[in-house]
């Protein structure tokens, strides 16, 4: 297999399960000009933090956070009446904090914390996805073009702000096959927890054109907020990119492990319930 199919293949893994389930994906948006800060966290300590499986590289947990802005979130079906529907959530700003976790055998995240720029949003977050959704002030200048990124998030639970610089002749492909930047970029699918209740939902796209960055983590006490782990982590550096297209699935619920999928739609995925959360 050449090099760029192999980079692909965790793209490809992760459409071949959103696409696996009828009525998929749900919304179309662009993830647009997203920091990347990556933390190495105490596996023990974490593990606490979340109710699934931490997945783990070479032995090392992780947590990153991802500073973005989400444009255009609109649904697949419905036109321009669906679309001017979602207008009032159709923009904001996202800042998350998010461990690598699997399921049964599948990657993905699980979010310790999530901080949104739009209070409906907040709102309707957790009792559908079942995401961690809290409203703060966030305040981004990601200038790839000059070269100079900054943020600064505001909340009740504290303060995070960064700057960082990107070299100007700087280039952005996909990460390395293999390597731990493609472990911290490439995951198409979010377990939740809200509750009692546990949900899965995917997303696809192209995989994440990206460049490092210099980063400089200028205030991180709203860190505390999301658990332990922040306590004794280390800051391992940053990435940047200007942005993927995103296809963005249903929410589902997570059954118990002896539940059997017999649909041979996906036969993989044996584990995971098909019934819509709400």
């Amino acid at each position: 297999m050449n090099d760029a199919n192999d980079r692909s293949r965790l793209s490809r893994d992760g459409q071949r399960r959103l696409m696996s389930r009828r009525g998929e994906p749900l919304f179309f948006a662009e993830w647009e000009r997203a920091v990347f800060l990556h933390y190495e966290a105490d596996a023990a300590l974490l593990q606490k933090e979340t109710p699934f499986e931490l997945d783990l590289h070479e032995g090392r947990a992780f947590v990153s956070l991802v500073a973005f802005t989400l444009r255009d979130l609109r649904p697949r079906l419905g036109g321009k009446l669906g679309a001017w529907l979602l207008k009032p959530i159709a923009t904001h700003r996202f800042l998350n904090v998010r461990t690598y976790v699997r399921h049964h055998g599948e990657p993905g995240i699980y979010f310790l914390g999530e901080w949104l720029s739009n209070p409906l949003s907040v709102r309707l977050g957790p009792g559908t996805f079942g995401l961690p959704y809290r409203f703060g002030k966030l305040d981004y200048e990601h200038a790839h073009e000059s070269g100079e990124l900054r943020g600064a998030i505001l909340a009740k639970s504290g303060r995070l702000s960064y700057r960082a610089t990107l070299e100007t002749h700087s280039t952005f492909h996909p990460s390395e096959a293999g390597s731990l930047m493609e472990f911290l970029l490439e995951r198409y699918t979010a377990f939740t927890r809200h509750g009692l209740v546990q949900r899965f939902f995917r997303v696809w796209h192209e995989p994440w054109p990206q460049a490092p960055i210099d980063a400089k983590i200028i205030d991180d006490d709203l860190l505390a907020s999301t658990g332990a782990w922040w306590k004794n982590a280390r800051f391992l550096g940053a990435n940047y990119s200007p942005g993927v297209r995103v296809w963005m699935g249903w929410p589902h619920r997570l059954r118990d492990p002896n539940y059997e999928n017999k649909s041979p739609r996906n036969p993989r995925m044996e584990q995971l319930d098909d019934r819509l959360s709400f």
